[in-house]
């Protein structure tokens, strides 16, 4: 392609990322728009819901003010005061990253790279600015700043790791400095830097899996009473579409959520709630069908998930060690100490990016708290790399892996 050809082609390809992520909600409320409510209301107001929720799912405030009958359903004592909605829908921010790997991988097959990726994250932010100020209204409005650098700053990190993964494939020199440059490390701290990267990652991936596994077992555990749930909103089908779609894109932050109860400190759901391996209190909280599926009471057993990122760093001690066998005790001991670290910091950051104000009242503090939960996981997955990397010198499997490593070098 030429240089218009892939100027065009960017500007396409943000513009289906873009319409993509609010064609989701939108759809079926124009459905609705039309089947329950007959044209009456002005359609502008379902495509400001749309526009409000997709860049709340990535990360933008929206502020609402209530009034005093809306207040009043919901059980919200204070109408007409302005309630920042922080917590982030985070399907949608990651069905963005995924478009923009995508995105990514074929801007990577042109001659002008470059070219694409500037045009495609410009057009991204002129798009997110002009979706973001046409939602603009006293009732609900969502930050302009935010609505229009959160997004554009998600789809450039998608386009940029789609890209780099494509031209690694193709053994694309334009990334060939920085690969001199991490070749100029001493190998015993190359060795050591890159493992922790890569441990820590596996680590906070594995608690990830798992807290993935845990949710779906619960949501399946729990049927019965997520279907109780849903009867008691009174919905159509229509209406039960929606709000599974509304609650697809939080599926995201269950996760997290359940990847911070295996961690340990838990998450909670409203001011003064704590779920947590040890004990769940619950105050009152919304009638999110989802919500069923929370654990209630004491645990006798809750503890037992706490193995889990011990078990998680223990694995990549194990599988780490053979890159660093060379450096001795030393840089064996700092590996694992790196495999925690970055293992916090990843659950921390994933903590923090899934927490955050769902309401007014108890509903301001929703999620995990990141300082928590990195601080927590930093240590067992330490605790379990320490183990690894050492256990793994008396593994007679371990030895022969490590010696086919050397003899390979």
């Amino acid at each position: 392609m030429n240089r218009s050809l892939t100027a065009l082609f960017a500007a396409a390809e943000a513009f289906l990322v873009v319409a993509i992520g609010l064609a989701l909600p939108l759809v079926p409320l124009t459905i609705l728009w039309g089947s329950q409510y007959g044209f009456a209301i002005n359609w502008v107001v379902f495509w400001r819901v749309s526009v409000d929720l997709w860049v709340l799912g990535h990360g933008a405030e929206v502020t609402m003010v209530l009034d005093p009958q809306s207040a009043a359903a919901l059980g919200f004592p204070a109408a007409g005061a302005p309630v920042v909605l922080t917590i982030a829908a985070l399907g949608f921010g990651l069905l963005t990253l995924l478009l923009a790997i995508r995105a990514g991988a074929r801007l990577a097959e042109s001659r002008f790279r470059v070219l694409g990726e500037f045009v495609a994250v410009g057009v991204f932010a002129l798009l997110s600015f002009v979706v973001t100020w046409t939602a603009l209204d006293p009732v609900a409005r969502p930050s302009l700043w935010q609505g229009t650098a959160l997004p554009t700053l998600v789809f450039a990190v998608g386009l940029a790791i789609g890209s780099t993964r494509e031209r690694r494939g193709r053994a694309d020199s334009s990334a060939a400095p920085i690969r001199d440059w991490i070749a100029g490390w001493r190998p015993a701290t190359r060795a050591v830097v890159v493992g922790a990267l890569r441990g820590g990652g596996a680590a906070a991936a594995a608690v990830t899996t798992v807290a993935a596994l845990a949710t779906a077992l619960l949501i399946l555990l729990s049927y019965a009473k997520i279907v109780t749930l849903y009867e008691g909103l009174h919905t159509d089908v229509l209406g039960g579409i929606l709000v599974t779609i509304g609650q697809l894109a939080f599926l995201p932050n269950l996760v997290i959520f359940a990847a911070a109860w295996l961690v340990g400190p838990g998450f909670a759901i409203g001011t003064g709630s704590a779920v947590s391996p040890l004990a769940t209190q619950l105050g009152p909280i919304p009638a999110i069908p989802l919500l069923g599926a929370l654990p209630t009471g004491h645990h006798a057993f809750g503890y037992l998930g706490l193995l889990v990122p011990v078990l998680a760093g223990f694995l990549a001690g194990v599988v780490i060690r053979s890159s660093v066998d060379r450096g001795g005790p030393r840089s064996l001991a700092m590996t694992a100490v790196g495999i925690g670290i970055f293992g916090g910091i990843a659950l921390g950051v994933l903590s923090w990016l899934s927490a955050g104000s769902a309401g007014p009242g108890r509903l301001v503090n929703v999620g995990p708290d990141p300082w928590s939960v990195g601080l927590w996981a930093a240590i067992e997955i330490m605790a379990g790399a320490l183990v690894g990397v050492f256990a793994a010198v008396r593994n007679p499997f371990s030895r022969a892996r490590a010696a086919r490593s050397r003899a390979s070098r």
